[in-house]
């Protein structure tokens, strides 16, 4: 059992910078791929990012792609999520997701067996 508490999130003028804290329970969380999605209102939970289990592989969203970035730091079992040059539509309640290393495809929520309750983020114009 993984238990994820995100935190960080907020409102962020246009161009701004937010950085996002998902911490994690348990004892085996570098076993885990790490992922962020976001869901705004009246939309789909979509995929942000994923990091593999010892931080070497990332993958990002095109529309996310050099703004934003995820790391993990193993010994303190926690993921971030960097995000720079906010825009407006960047504004959703982002969520923290674990999976195990072969649960299967990366941008699925599917795959994803553990979910943080999730932090608001608002980009404002």
């Amino acid at each position: 059992q993984v238990r994820l508490v995100e935190s960080g999130g907020g409102l962020v003028q246009a161009g701004g910078s937010l950085r996002l804290s998902c911490a994690a329970s348990g004892r085996t969380f570098s076993t885990y791929r790490m992922a962020w999605f976001r869901q705004a209102p009246g939309k789909e939970r979509e995929f942000v990012a994923a990091i593999s289990g010892s931080g070497g592989t990332t993958y990002y969203t095109n529309s996310v792609k050099g703004r934003f970035t995820i790391s993990r730091d193993n010994a303190k079992n926690t993921v971030y999520l960097q995000m720079n040059s906010l825009k407006p539509e960047d504004t959703a309640v982002y969520y923290c997701a674990a999976a195990t290393a072969n649960a299967g495809p990366a941008i699925v929520p599917g795959t994803y067996a553990y979910w943080g309750q999730g932090t608001q983020v608002t980009g404002s114009s």
